[in-house]
C-alpha cells in the first residue's frame, strides 16, 4: 500500500497552496496511494488533512491518520466549553497514532515524530523553501531525500 506523508511550514503564504495540494493529492489516490499521515501543529498540516477528509467524500477507502506528541493532544470525544457550547474532539473522524517518544526533550518530540513517520512513508508532500533558513519542516525534507522517498513539494519562490 502506498504510504503518504505530509510536512510544512507552520505559516502558508500561498494563497492558492489548498487547491494545488488538492490536485495533487488526488493524482496520487489515482495512483494507488491510499494511507496518509500528517502532524498536527502547522498552517500546511490543517490545509492537509483537511483535504484529505475533502477527498474521503469521494474515495471512501482512504485512511487518513493523524500524529500527535503528547496523549493531552488527544482529548474526550466531546466537551463542554466555557459558554455551556458542544465542542467535537478534532480528529475523531481520523486515527490518531503517537509515536514511543517520552524520554525525547520536548523540544525534539517534533523532529523525532517527523522521522518516524518518514521512516513508514513512500512519498513526501510538502511545503518548504528549501533556501530559507532552517527549520522543522526543512529538516523532515532533508531526511526524507536521504531515505529516498519521493518527493512533491509544493512551496514556490517568488
Amino acid at each position: 500500500m502506498k504510504k503518504i506523508a505530509f510536512a510544512g511550514h507552520s505559516l502558508v503564504l500561498d494563497s492558492d497552496v489548498r487547491d494545488r495540494l488538492l490536485k495533487v493529492v488526488k493524482n496520487e489516490i489515482e495512483n494507488g496511494a491510499q494511507f496518509f499521515t500528517m502532524g498536527r501543529y502547522g498552517d500546511f498540516d490543517k490545509i492537509s488533512l483537511d483535504v484529505c477528509r475533502e477527498l474521503r467524500k469521494i474515495y471512501k477507502d482512504i485512511t487518513i491518520e493523524v500524529v500527535v506528541t503528547s496523549f493531552q493532544q488527544i482529548n474526550p470525544k466531546v466537551e463542554i466549553d466555557e459558554f455551556g457550547m458542544t465542542k467535537y474532539h478534532p480528529y475523531e473522524d481520523v486515527k490518531t497514532i503517537m509515536y514511543n517518544i517520552e524520554e525525547e526533550h520536548y523540544k525534539r518530540k517534533i523532529t523525532v515524530s517527523n522521522r518516524k513517520m518518514i521512516d513508514g512513508c513512500d512519498t513526501l508532500i510538502c511545503y518548504v523553501d528549501e533556501n530559507s533558513y532552517s527549520s522543522g519542516a526543512k529538516r523532515t525534507l532533508i531526511y526524507a531525500k536521504k531515505k529516498g522517498l519521493k518527493i512533491l513539494n509544493l512551496f514556490e519562490n517568488g
